[in-house]
């Protein structure tokens, strides 16, 4: 099972008289939610080996120390192990990135037990000993494809959440050229069905889009979107008329794709640890590809 995982920072001369909260909220970044569960364990906060209290003032070349709680009382009510093939683009201590086939979903839900990437990552991590509550940091639907961050703490899960640069690419129906960005507010017109719908009266949604290459009507698309809101991809392409090739929901069913035809594949942001830039490629299906050739 999972051991507590320990975070040492080295205090730098700009915090040099500064309080450890002030260090923890404002260079560390992590959460006021974790900062309090910290306090409350003798190990959680510690200056240069020794309990410290939030109050209390860093000088430069301490060793601040974080210890966060094992995921164990957690795990117990998580998810069964699936054994299944992942393939994985970066794994540490902290984070795991792996590529979520197009069909998968990425949490159990109602109508999906045992048969999601969460189940899978859960495989993974039993092989090694290791157990994680699984904190997928963002979302893809089920029939979309590519990386999926996974914070394997608290608190790389509450730094990154936001901070993570993507792209995907998509095969619309309909011609494209050059570069553009949509902005139409995104409703759902039924609370409880996931369908969405371009409407006034929804959130504001804005996709930036950039066309690769046309293909017998078809346009490789490269998209990064400024909001993240459910479908905003799909509904969309779909609103102006183009929907994505394969989607049941805002297109038409096809025989030759059995989903839409979205993949994520490129992500960028900085480790919250080690403060390594971290970019992650993961190529185009060949399910999707077939349609660009």
């Amino acid at each position: 099972m999972n051991t507590k995982r320990r975070i040492d920072f080295t205090i730098e001369e700009n915090y040099d008289g500064k309080k450890v909260l002030e260090y923890l909220k404002n260079k560390a970044k992590a959460s006021s939610r974790l900062i309090t569960k910290l306090k409350h364990d003798p190990e959680g906060i510690m200056l240069n080996g020794v309990h410290t209290r939030t109050i209390d003032l860093l000088k430069t070349g301490d060793v601040l120390s974080i210890t966060l709680p094992a995921d164990d009382e957690e795990v117990t009510s998580a998810v069964e192990p699936l054994p299944y093939p992942l393939k994985v683009f970066y794994e540490d201590e902290d984070l795991l990135i792996v590529e979520k086939p197009a069909g998968l979903p990425l949490h159990p839900s109602h109508n999906h037990q045992g048969d999601t990437l969460a189940n899978a990552v859960a495989y993974h991590l039993e092989k090694q000993g290791k157990s994680s509550v699984f904190r997928s940091i963002g979302r893809l639907d089920r029939g979309t494809s590519g990386i999926v961050i996974c914070g394997l703490n608290k608190f790389v899960t509450g730094v990154l959440n936001g901070k993570i640069y993507k792209e995907y690419m998509a095969v619309c129906d309909g011609i494209y050229e050059g570069e553009g960005i949509i902005d139409r507010p995104i409703y759902r017109p039924d609370p409880i069905k996931t369908y969405r719908t371009v409407d006034e009266r929804g959130e504001t949604a804005i996709t930036e889009w950039k066309a690769l290459s046309n293909h017998n009507g078809k346009t490789l698309l490269r998209i990064h979107l400024i909001t993240g809101r459910t479908h905003q991809i799909r509904v969309h392409f779909s609103s102006l008329g183009t929907p994505l090739i394969g989607d049941t929901m805002y297109g038409t069913p096809r025989d030759d794709i059995s989903r839409q035809a979205l993949h994520c594949c490129y992500c960028k942001f900085i480790h919250p640890v080690t403060k390594e830039i971290i970019e992650i490629e993961s190529p185009l299906p060949e399910d999707i590809a077939q349609f660009v050739k």
